[in-house]
């Protein structure tokens, strides 16, 4: 016999993911002591990535970028395989991180069928309330993995800074000339 947590830690889930996972009855013999305790017995061979729905979830901001958004979509799907997970779909979205009206990502959180989303950067997500969409996912039992993290608060904060004077300057001086400003405007920061 092993309990929930041990579960959790042997299939690389969280104890949320491994709970949810036994309401739903995805663990086979797994049954709920008086205590509250949680145990499978150890004579069941389970496989929870018969369950797995892998997503991969590319973005960019423009058409403009339509080749990024084929490597990037190239490079999660690489990712997944190296990890010997089977993606059941690749989502490619042209659209501001900002905007809160992207229908395909809209449609992964609908269906709630996704058990693990994989993007590159956490912007490629959203731009602002990555924390919200955590929890969302959280609830119904869905990982966020990003591939890559930054690696400071630091760099996290000069990201949000330059998402907001992106946002800022293309909403003032047009989606045209946004780029450029942004770049001058990032240029005088620096200095």
């Amino acid at each position: 016999m092993k309990k929930l947590s041990e579960y959790a830690k042997e299939h690389n889930v969280t104890y949320r993911t491994a709970f949810n996972h036994f309401h739903r009855g995805l663990i086979v013999g797994a049954y709920q002591l008086k205590t509250g305790t949680i145990v499978i017995p150890d004579n069941q061979k389970d496989d929870i990535k018969k369950f797995e729905h892998i997503v991969t979830y590319s973005r960019v901001s423009s058409s403009e970028n339509k080749n990024n958004l084929e490597t990037q979509s190239e490079r999660l799907i690489n990712y997944c395989n190296a990890k010997g997970w089977k993606t059941q779909e690749n989502i490619k979205e042209i659209g501001s991180g900002i905007n809160d009206n992207r229908k395909k990502l809209l449609k992964i959180f609908q269906d709630k069928k996704a058990t693990k989303i994989v993007i590159e950067h956490k912007d490629r997500l959203t731009r602002f309330g990555f924390n919200y969409i955590k929890v969302l996912c959280d609830n119904i039992n869905c990982e966020i993995i990003i591939i890559n993290e930054s690696e400071t608060k630091k760099e996290d904060i000069i990201e949000d800074f330059v998402s907001i004077i992106t946002s800022f300057c293309a909403k003032i001086y047009g989606q045209r000339r946004s780029k450029r400003k942004t770049e001058q405007l990032i240029k005088e920061l620096e200095k």
